[in-house]
């Protein structure tokens, strides 16, 4: 069994990895776009085919530790995340690169749920709060290192360096993995649910590919609305079977705790508005406001920053406040900070922007913090798996529609003025209708009890899974 202590980092170098990435790329896409020949908007797909690829694979990843052990599938998911990473690097057209960032995304699929797994089975209770915010701390370096990086290598090298600067982080996760980190596995693990799998799998890509090439242009109308009408009727379809199948590839019954379904509902909303963050922000800068890679970099590595600095004051605020005020009020704050990213200028103070984005991070990390802890608070440990599946799709699907909702707003603004030129004041209306719907999620959070998830917060709790026990053989 690994100590305490190994565990969280070698999780945390997998999510370093991916948070490295997905932040890096942020800041690269206009010049991708450029260099692929392509609208900016449509690098969209390289947002929104990864985190496809995700909710798809992702609902498989509790039941796969489970039947293959965690180590094996840890290891296996860090191999392909970084095989798809030297493949993203190696892309020469949209369709390439669309392709390696599905592949690429079938490894994070698995990487950082079953991580965040082991993690979960192997601190108690009361500890929850701490262990997501301290033992994670290291994972958070990559969306810091990486705007200022990918602005870097962007501005000053190829961007197709920041795919390959994965491959030495990936062969460290690897060794680390096989070196302390157990391959336990459950004993007598239910069958897959491949029919779930299958229309869940369906039913998300249709969902999401349809809404993102909504109004492009890139498909006919009758198309697209063929693949969303289809998404959802295999999502409805799967409602219906998970009421009859024994083991459920995605258990809707969890629904049923209402800890888990207030962060599901209130977090997919929340989620909804901050997932367009990233690809908002880069390109109001750039293509808005003129700014290079680089300097577009180092401003918004002050949201990473934020969220950095956040996490040594998570347990005492929600210890002294309790998660439902903190989440209630928070939500509202972090959707002001959204709001007000809609109010820059090409004139606004730099000093000012890094500020308003560092203020906004620490704000929005604590909410991310309260929302993923509070999802386990009332969940046994034989659901956990189950749970850490669920929770990451909604999670992955929240954040595509979010960008797919942002671009819209854009696109729309852009065809209002009969321009195929973005300008700064495209940007304005996005932010403000994903502030709109960030903030909504509060309604949600407030039906939550007073004393809701208070068992994360206590001095002395009951323990999620004994220290001393394996992860997984809870069962």
């Amino acid at each position: 069994m690994p100590s305490r202590l190994l565990t969280p980092l070698i999780i945390a170098c997998a999510l370093f990895m991916e948070n490295l990435d997905s932040t890096v790329l942020a800041t690269a896409l206009p010049a991708i776009a450029v260099d692929l020949h392509e609208d900016p908007i449509s690098l969209k797909l390289a947002l929104t085919s990864y985190l496809l690829s995700l909710a798809i694979f992702i609902p498989a990843s509790g039941w796969a530790a489970d039947r293959f052990g965690a180590r094996t599938i840890f290891r296996g998911a860090i191999v392909v995340f970084t095989a798809g990473s030297i493949l993203c690097g190696f892309s020469s057209s949209l369709p390439q690169f669309v392709a390696a960032r599905i592949f690429q995304g079938m490894g994070g699929a698995m990487m950082v749920p079953v991580g965040r797994l082991v993690l979960l089975r192997s601190v108690p209770r009361s500890e929850l709060v701490q262990a997501l915010a301290y033992l994670t701390m290291p994972a958070l370096i990559g969306p810091i290192l990486g705007p200022p990086l990918g602005g870097f290598i962007t501005t000053y090298s190829d961007w197709r360096w920041i795919f390959w600067i994965n491959v030495p982080i990936g062969v460290l996760g690897v060794v680390l993995a096989t070196l302390y980190i157990e391959n336990i596995k459950e004993p007598d693990p239910p069958k897959l649910d491949a029919p779930g799998l299958l229309m869940t799998g369906l039913g998300l890509s249709g969902l999401m590919f349809g809404s993102t090439v909504a109004g492009r242009g890139e498909f006919p109308p009758v198309v697209v609305a063929g693949l969303i009408g289809a998404g959802l009727l295999l999502l409805g379809f799967y409602v219906r079977h998970a009421k009859r199948a024994a083991h459920p590839i995605i258990d809707l019954k969890l629904l049923e705790i209402q800890t888990f379904s207030a962060s599901l509902y209130g977090g997919f909303l929340f989620r909804l508005g901050i997932g367009a963050l990233p690809f908002l922000l880069p390109l109001m800068l750039q293509l808005g406001f003129g700014l290079t890679p680089f300097q577009s970099g180092c401003l918004t590595f002050g949201a990473a920053a934020g969220s950095f600095l956040m996490k040594a004051t998570a347990q005492p605020i929600l210890r002294r406040f309790g998660f439902r005020r903190v989440m209630v009020f928070n939500a509202l704050i972090s959707s002001a900070f959204l709001a007000f990213y809609g109010l820059f200028t090409a004139t606004t103070p730099w000093w000012l922007m890094f500020t308003l984005l560092l203020a906004g991070g620490f704000f929005r990390s604590l909410e991310f913090t309260s929302i993923n802890a509070i999802a386990y608070a009332d969940v046994d440990n034989a659901a956990m798996s189950r749970a850490t599946s669920f929770a990451s799709v909604m999670q992955q699907l929240s954040l595509s529609t979010g960008v797919a909702v942002g671009a819209a707003v854009i696109e729309l603004s852009r065809t209002a003025h009969g321009d195929a030129v973005l300008r700064a004041g495209d940007f304005g209306a996005a932010f403000f209708l994903v502030a709109l719907i960030s903030a909504a999620s509060a309604l949600i959070f407030m039906r939550l009890p007073p004393t809701a998830a208070a068992s994360l917060t206590a001095r002395t709790a009951p323990a999620i899974a004994s220290a001393a026990t394996p992860a997984g053989r809870d069962t």
